[in-house]
């Protein structure tokens, strides 16, 4: 909170030079003009490979009618991926110095990302996470440290916080060595398991003192991710056309998949971003489930560009599975990352018949999976005119606004 709050630093990204050390006290969360640094939006970037290597074994599995072993997969490595993400953004939110020491531990934190990355196909193919395991290792190292120094130059309950976060992560790191030790078919009860005590980690660090993220800050982190996700989702929906184009003559098939495609992704940039949501981050209660809701906004976000590689797939013959089945793989995330955004945010801006629009245009995309080799361009189509009717209803109710605040001041 803010009483607790002490001056940011200064240094690049903060309007000065980077000095070798300095002291790792909490910044403001009412420091004006809170953006991203650029170490935060390089970091970002590494993110794209693990994404990516994500949803070619996601789309390789769908596109073989393997549902559950890809569902399944996808979703464990993605929250990998998600949780490492969060750990850095919100501590850098909080704790960052932009000196040379903090620069060289976030580039630490980036050399596991890698390896995290590195190891997803084997998690996906094999059930094997010992890369992406050693991944974390090299990342929570990083981030222990991080927290240490934090804990070093803070005093009383703020250092309790500092030093509850540095256990809390450690022990959850050797939790996960039940990846590599036990068998099979235990380890997806053990990731239930640990991914609750993961998530459980900052609510029991902060149950005394609050980390003083900045909320303009956090929102545009967020902002930021959701559009290397939706860059990632073009790059793999463009790469599946190309390679249909390569090998086949159907564009006939493929043009309203990629027409569809390209208005899931334009409106889906659309909904997110037309309501400020640092708004809504008053406190930590409500910023701990708007963060973690996002891991369904992401995680939806990103399997879209990968359905709709698969109903390139299917399109063109190459995937084992029927139209319908292919058209789910695109409507199911689609209709999933529309009603998440909606629940997380976008409600809470609208009135009246604005409150429906997104819900609706949901369960109107998932009806359009019926809609056989047009499902995608249908899907697209209704996503599309969710983002038309959503202005207009905006922008009636802001003339209704404005006229009767006329009407009160005559």
């Amino acid at each position: 909170m803010s009483e607790h709050s002490r001056s940011g630093p200064s240094g690049p990204g903060h309007g000065g030079t980077a000095a070798p050390l300095r002291p790792m006290t909490a910044r403001s969360r009412d420091e004006a003009h809170r953006a991203a640094t650029p170490l935060e939006l390089f970091f970002d970037l590494v993110f794209v490979v693990a994404i990516a290597q994500a949803g070619v074994s996601l789309a390789h599995a769908l596109a073989e009618g393997h549902y559950a072993h890809g569902v399944v997969g996808y979703v464990t490595v993605f929250f990998a991926i998600w949780w490492a993400w969060m750990n850095f953004s919100w501590f850098a939110s909080a704790y960052d110095t932009d000196d040379v020491l903090y620069r060289v531990t976030t580039l630490v934190q980036m050399t596991g990302v890698l390896i995290l990355a590195a190891g997803v196909a084997r998690a996906f193919d094999d059930n094997d996470f010992a890369l992406i395991w050693f991944g974390y290792l090299v990342m929570r190292i990083a981030l222990v440290s991080q927290w240490l120094r934090s804990a070093r130059w803070a005093r009383g309950a703020e250092r309790g916080m500092a030093l509850r976060y540095a256990t809390g992560v450690t022990a959850c790191q050797l939790g996960w060595l039940g990846l590599l030790l036990l068998p099979d078919h235990a380890r997806p009860w053990l990731f239930l398991v640990m991914a609750l005590l993961e998530l459980s980690v900052p609510m029991w660090a902060e149950r005394k003192w609050q980390t003083t993220w900045h909320p303009h800050h956090i929102a545009e982190r967020y902002g930021l991710f959701i559009i290397i996700v939706l860059g990632e989702t073009v790059l793999a929906a463009t790469a599946g056309v190309r390679v249909a184009v390569d090998e086949s003559d159907e564009l006939g098939h493929l043009l309203p998949i990629a027409g569809g495609g390209l208005l899931i992704i334009f409106s889906a940039w659309w909904i997110y971003f037309v309501v400020p949501a640092h708004e809504r981050l008053t406190s930590n209660r409500v910023a701990f489930l708007w963060g973690y809701g996002h891991y369904l906004v992401f995680g939806s976000a990103a399997a879209i560009g990968t359905g709709i590689e698969v109903t390139v797939e299917e399109a063109i013959g190459k995937a084992h599975i029927s139209t319908e089945a292919a058209s789910l793989t695109v409507t199911i995330p689609t209709a999933l990352y529309l009603f998440t955004v909606w629940l997380l945010h976008a409600r809470f801006s609208k009135r009246g018949i604005g409150q429906a629009i997104l819900p609706v245009t949901a369960v109107l995309v998932l009806a359009c999976t019926f809609g056989g080799r047009a499902a995608v361009l249908l899907a697209g189509v209704v996503s599309a005119v969710s983002v038309v009717a959503g202005v207009m209803v905006s922008t009636r109710q802001a003339r209704a606004g404005m006229d009767r605040r006329e009407q009160e001041t005559v």
